[in-house]
Order: structure tokens, then C-alpha cells, then sequence
């Protein structure tokens, strides 16, 4: 290179020396400073202009590379510069520009599929986006081919959250932290939360180990992440739903960090300029919540419940959640009922009917079901939920002893399988009490004590008498005899039976005082003593006083607690006898 001098008085080389020194050092500052000496010694200098070029991009000085390269249009080319454009372009959120410049070129480089994936990617043309990323990890090999699969399970993700398509298994390994992160964006989106969960919490161990710094997260850690993105040039990485979701969740950290003004704040900004979505008013509910407002809280979702019918599912969920807390259980029934998309729902179902019993309000309940069977009969007749919400109703009717009205559910499901004897039995159990002849009727259906009948049908009742039934034979079992007819009875309910032969018993001297027989016992027991009729004494007698003190049996005090007797009025004392020395007291 022929050798100049600068005015400062160095050469041309020393200066493209400087240039690829503090490239290779990444101060592309002092870079510049050198390629701007050496054009003004040599002036449209090609090599010089598109270092200028390159140092103002690595400087994010987009407009005045853009400015430069539209001044040195002829000298440069548009071969030379279309990266370089493109990109500026595309950092300037121009990206219509940005993709004219990009197919202008006949043949594109890798590094251009790149940035053509970028622009594909912002303006959310996610099928093509998707297409350039395959072909580039299909057809190149090098060190960027993990950035290409994180660009291309990004692009996924996009799809399954924003579009809610469901592409196929790209076969992408999920190695690091984002590859992981994005595979959990994907499962978001595809409605499979507990595995999004799993794949969030992989993710997170990935990233402690690889970058993290402070590992323990906490509201006010996340204030300091939020600030991160108020810095120049975010709202051009990032597509419109991912600078919403921001948005929101700076109004969220407000709530959280009690800045009730700063949310209310956000959260009108949010819904003026989204007057359709539901979320800045669920926030601003929160917020009113945090704050023990309930009633203008169930205001607010009410009016907007009215004002966009189209979005307000979740909005009555939440009325019915702020009922329930303040224990307003039909109310909250009457909101859920309003919701049509989930009306029908077996889980919607379950909890209105929890709810209603729960408030003795079988009636509603029963008619929660009958709306129910009602859509799937017309809906989906004969289906696994349509019959399981037969048999829930029917039972739930016996429950609570409504026989009747549970006729045409158990009629329904016995129809449905002839075979089902417990069904059958319910069903004869209820016409018994409104239609004895249909009673007796389908009794008929009911299997013979002939008939061969396979011990796995059999319900537990029958089980448990087959049990009692098959145990071992007695010694003196005769085949041939005919069993006695009688022989489930007691043996004193039997017809044959004669009682017990009563013998004799001989008098016996009994333990206490001496000379004293067991009749003399018997008539000293007291339990005998109250269970015998009382007979009818004059009035202030002392037989009186003493049938009317008498313990009962099952409450006689051990003689040596029990208080002496008190006579009644007109009655005699007795004087107290002396006992004998070592003999014991008696009653």
C-alpha cells in the first residue's frame, strides 16, 4: 500500500494499523477516529468507508451509518453494504426496508439468512421465520449452530403461544437454559402447564449454574430486572405481545411492592390502550382487593363483564371467587351459571352442585343436572360423559331421597345396559313407592336363584352372603336330606322349638353372713329389687321412702359408699344394730 502522510504526521499504515487493533480489541471508538483520518487523506477510500461503516453499527450509531451509506452509494455498491443496511434497518425498526433490502439480493449469505430470519421473526411471519432457520441448520456447520437451534425453538414457542398451532418435533435437544426455557414457552402455549412447570424449573437450575449471580428472587430483584427494560433500543427486539406482557407485569410489581397510585396509574394506561383486555382490569381488582374494597372491586368486573360480553369468562370467574370469600355461595352459583363457555364443563358441574348442597339447596343442584344431561343428550347422546352424568344425577337423587324424580335417569342407564343388576334394583326400589305394578314388572328382570351366575357381577351384599354361605359342612351333613326350610331363623323363633328344660337348683350356702342361703342373697340384690313392679304404699310409710331412694341396677353404689336410706315423713327410725366383731357390714 503506498504509504501517505497524514496531517498529523503519521502514515496511512500506522493508521490501518490502529484501525485493526482496536478492532481486534473490540474499541471501536478509537477505530473510528482512525478510519476517519485516513479518508481524509484519502478520500472515497472503499475499504476505509466500509470500516467507518462497521464501527458506527458496532457503536449503535444506525442513523449516521445509514447516512453514510446513502452518501457513498455509488462508490460503495449495494453488494458490499446490503448486511450492513439491512441490519441498520432492522435496528431502526424499519423492517418492511429492511426486507426490500434483503430480497434485492440475488444470492444471500449465511450471515444474511440470518438477519432475514430476524426480520421474518419481528414482523411475525413465523411459518417463513421457521423455514429459513431449518434450511440454515440443515446446510451450514459451525460454531453458531446453537444460536440457530435457540432462534429456532424461539420461533416454535412464537407459534404455539401467539398462533396456537402446534408444529412438529423439530428433534431439538434442549441443553441449555434457553433451548429449555423456550421448549417451556412451547408447552405454554399448548395449554400443558405441569410440564411447562418441570421444564421452567430445568431451566432455572441450568441458569444458576451457568449465570447467575444471585440465585434467591425476590420482588425487589425484580424491580431491578423491570429497569432493564426501559433501555434505549428494547421496544425493537422484542415483538408486540412480549412488550404487552412487560407492560403488565410492571403494573403487577407496582401492586406487589405497594405503589397503589403507580398501579392504578399503569393499569389505565393499559386499558385505554387495550380496552378489550381483560388483564389491566384484573389488576386493577387485585389492587382494590389488597386494599379491602370488595364491592367496588365486584363493580368494576361487573361493568366490564357488561361492556365486553365477548372477554368476560374469566372476568365472572373471578365475581365468583369474590363472592365466595365473602361467603355469598348462591350468588357465586348464579354468576358461574351466567358463563356459557363453561356452563357445560363436568368441572363447572361438580362445583355448582358442591356449592348448592352445601347451601341445602337440592333443588337447584338437581337442576344444574338436568341442564347438563339435557346439552349432552343433544349434544353427544350416548357418550362416556353423557352417561356419567346420568348415573351422578341419579345417585345424587337417592342421596337425598328424591326416588322419584331419579326413575327416568336409573330407566336411562338400565336401558343402556340390561345386564346391570344394581341398576335395575335402584330403579324397582323407586317405582315401588309410585308404581307398584311397574315395580313387580321389572322385578321380573331380576336373575333366578337358579341361575349360574358369575361371582365377579355380584355387588358386596351378595358377596358377603355368598361368604356366609360357603364355609365348611357339618359332620352330620346328609346330601340326600332336604335342608330345613327354617334353618336361617333363630332357634327360639322356630316353629318346632320348645324352650330350655328347667332343672332344679339346690339352695347353697352362700359366702356372706353366716347361716344366710341364696335366696336370702337374691332377695338382698338390688338390681332384682328394681326390676320387680313396686306396689302401691300408703302414703308416709317407710316402704314408700325406700322403693323411692332405691338405686337402679346399673347404678348401685358398693355398699360401703351407699348413704343410708332417709325415711319418709311419719315413718320410724330404727336403731342402728351393733355388728359383730370381724364380720362385714351389710346393706
Amino acid at each position: 500500500m503506498q504509504r501517505n502522510m497524514s496531517s498529523g504526521g503519521g502514515s496511512v499504515a500506522s493508521l490501518w494499523t490502529e484501525v485493526n487493533r482496536c478492532g481486534q480489541n473490540g474499541d471501536f471508538t478509537r477505530a473510528l477516529k482512525a478510519a476517519n483520518k485516513i479518508l481524509h487523506e484519502v478520500k472515497e477510500d472503499v475499504t476505509a468507508l466500509h470500516c467507518k461503516i462497521v464501527c458506527l453499527v458496532q457503536n449503535c450509531s444506525f442513523k449516521e451509518a445509514l447516512n453514510v451509506m446513502n452518501t457513498y452509494s455509488k462508490v460503495l455498491g449495494s453488494e458490499l453494504i446490503v448486511f450492513e443496511k439491512a441490519y441498520c434497518e432492522y435496528r431502526l425498526n424499519r423492517v418492511e426496508s429492511a426486507l426490500k433490502t434483503i430480497e434485492s439480493v440475488s444470492e444471500q449469505t449465511d450471515k444474511l439468512k440470518e438477519l432475514y430470519g430476524q426480520v421474518l421473526y419481528r414482523m411475525e411471519r413465523y411459518d417463513e421465520c421457521k423455514a429459513v432457520y431449518t434450511d440454515l441448520i440443515r446446510n451450514s456447520q459451525d460454531e453458531y449452530e446453537e444460536e440457530r437451534k435457540t432462534n429456532l425453538s424461539a420461533v416454535v414457542a412464537a407459534m404455539s403461544t401467539w398462533e396456537k398451532a402446534s408444529p412438529d418435533d423439530l428433534g431439538l435437544s434442549e441443553t441449555t437454559y434457553e433451548l429449555s426455557y423456550n421448549a417451556a414457552c412451547t408447552l405454554i402455549g399448548r395449554g400443558q402447564l405441569t410440564e411447562a412447570l418441570n421444564k421452567l424449573q430445568e431451566a432455572e437450575g441450568q441458569g444458576h449454574r451457568r449465570i447467575a449471580i444471585h440465585p434467591d428472587q425476590n420482588v425487589f430483584d425484580s424491580k431491578k430486572k423491570v429497569k432493564l427494560t426501559n433501555a434505549d433500543g428494547v421496544e425493537y427486539k422484542l415483538a408486540k405481545k412480549q412488550l404487552q406482557a412487560i407492560e403488565f407485569n410492571k403494573a403487577l410489581l407496582a401492586m406487589y411492592t405497594n405503589q397503589a397510585d403507580q398501579c392504578r396509574k399503569l393499569t389505565s394506561g393499559l386499558q385505554s390502550q387495550n380496552p378489550g383486555h381483560p388483564r389491566p382490569v384484573l389488576i386493577q381488582v387485585a389492587q382494590l382487593c389488597r386494599e379491602k374494597q370488595h364491592s367496588k372491586a365486584i363493580e368494576l368486573l361487573q361493568r366490564f363483564s357488561d361492556q365486553h360480553p365477548d372477554s368476560a369468562s374469566g372476568i365472572k370467574l373471578t365475581m365468583a371467587q369474590l363472592y365466595l370469600s365473602q361467603g355469598h355461595v348462591t350468588k357465586a352459583c348464579d354468576i358461574l351459571r351466567s358463563i356459557e363457555d363453561f356452563k357445560h364443563k363436568q368441572g363447572m358441574i361438580s362445583a355448582l352442585v358442591s356449592m348448592y348442597s352445601h347451601e341445602e339447596d337440592i333443588d337447584s343442584a338437581i337442576d344444574v343436572f338436568s341442564q347438563a344431561i339435557q346439552y349432552y343428550q343433544s349434544e353427544q347422546p350416548g357418550s362416556s360423559v353423557h352417561l356419567a352424568l346420568v348415573r351422578e344425577a341419579a345417585d345424587f337423587k337417592l342421596k337425598y331421597g328424591r326416588k322419584k324424580e331419579a326413575i327416568s335417569d336409573l330407566e336411562q342407564l338400565w336401558k343402556q345396559n340390561t345386564n346391570d343388576i344394581h341398576t335395575l334394583a335402584q330403579l324397582i326400589s323407586a317405582y315401588s313407592l309410585v308404581d307398584q305394578d311397574k315395580a313387580k314388572s321389572l322385578s321380573k328382570h331380576l336373575p333366578s336363584p337358579e341361575r349360574d351366575l358369575n361371582i365377579s357381577e355380584w355387588d358386596g351384599e351378595s358377596l358377603f352372603f355368598s361368604c356366609l354361605c360357603s364355609g365348611k359342612l357339618p359332620k352330620n351333613y346328609d346330601p340326600t336330606a332336604n335342608p330345613d326350610p327354617e334353618r336361617w331363623l333363630p332357634m327360639r323363633e322356630r316353629t318346632y322349638y320348645r324352650g330350655r328344660k328347667k332343672g332344679k337348683k339346690k339352695e347353697q350356702v352362700g359366702k356372706g353372713t353366716q347361716g344366710a342361703t341364696s335366696g336370702a342373697a337374691s332377695d338382698l340384690d338390688a338390681s332384682k329389687t328394681a326390676s320387680s313392679p313396686p306396689t302401691s304404699p300408703r302414703p308416709g310409710s317407710a316402704q314408700a321412702s325406700a322403693s323411692t331412694s332405691a338405686p337402679a341396677a346399673s347404678n348401685v353404689v358398693p355398699p360401703r359408699q351407699q348413704k343410708p336410706a332417709t325415711a319418709g315423713p311419719g315413718a320410724r327410725k330404727k336403731a342402728p344394730q351393733k355388728k359383730k366383731k370381724g364380720s362385714k357390714s351389710g346393706w
